[in-house]
């Protein structure tokens, strides 16, 4: 493996100084990577008019395909950080109008992706602020897969659209889970995918705290009517069997306490 600067006068961010992270990573095979640390891009779903699409321009990897918003991440900065910027940057995508749902590593030992999977919760318009953008569109997911995409997001987008049809939700019994801290954490750093069961790295679920014990497992069973992707949170052994045959995952407040250690002492994707 070794590591390629851009080349002298290359056109690749034209309004700034280069960071160290903007650089090629060469396999021994010969394959290209673009970003020392990794990259990150955005797919960024509106429930109205489907996910943003970047047509990428002749000069870079690929150009003239369509992928996501997204590009080599700066040095110390996270995966879920440099897709945000990225998507900022190339297509003015605000960072109050998304909420990161999932997070999927592309891992190749020598260099990784994030995708972070983001749903839209105020509507914007994309426009293209930097020289890396022929078109930015909201395209209909059924109409994706009909474009020239990216190689690397062809290959992933079958996976991709089967993530954003996943909603976590974790109703935390705020009666035993004393400690909202460590909600707060959660919904801040999410969640690895494995301590849910599903696929991806990690999740953001939506979180809905309820104060009493009775109400908070009327509410994991309603939710559980109609998504298997509910998981209680609470000390509430006498409830577990009737939540489990509706479906849903039961965890203690312990559970919460683990999960907020492990992404502390996880690797900053």
């Amino acid at each position: 493996m070794r590591i390629d600067p851009p080349a002298p006068g290359a056109p690749r961010r034209p309004h700034g100084p280069r960071d160290p992270g903007d650089a090629w990573v060469v396999t021994d095979s010969g394959e290209k990577f673009w970003g020392v640390y990794g990259a990150a891009g955005l797919l960024a779903v509106d429930p109205q008019r489907g996910v943003l699409l970047q047509h990428r321009v002749g000069w870079s990897h690929f150009g003239g395909t369509w992928g996501i918003p997204g590009g080599a991440r700066h040095k110390g900065e996270t995966g879920l950080e440099g897709a945000l910027r990225e998507s900022g940057e190339e297509a003015g995508v605000p960072r109050d109008a998304v909420r990161p749902r999932c997070l999927s590593v592309l891992d190749r030992k020598v260099w990784s992706y994030l995708t972070v999977l983001a749903d839209v919760v105020r509507p914007f318009e994309p426009r293209i602020s930097d020289a890396e953008s022929l078109e930015l569109r909201w395209v209909p997911l059924d109409d994706v897969a009909g474009f020239d995409l990216h190689p690397g997001f062809k290959r992933s987008w079958p996976a991709m659209r089967q993530l954003l049809q996943i909603r976590p939700v974790l109703v935390v019994n705020c009666s035993s889970v004393t400690d909202p801290g460590l909600v707060d954490a959660v919904e801040q750093r999410g969640v690895g995918a494995a301590q849910l069961g599903l696929p991806g790295t990690a999740w953001f679920p939506e979180v809905v705290r309820v104060g009493d014990r009775r109400e908070a497992v009327a509410r994991a069973l309603s939710l559980a009517e109609t998504s298997p992707y509910v998981t209680m949170v609470g000390d509430d052994e006498v409830f577990t069997g009737e939540l489990v045959g509706a479906g849903a995952r039961v965890r203690t407040g312990d559970w919460l306490a683990e999960i907020v250690a492990e992404r502390e002492a996880g690797t900053g994707i």
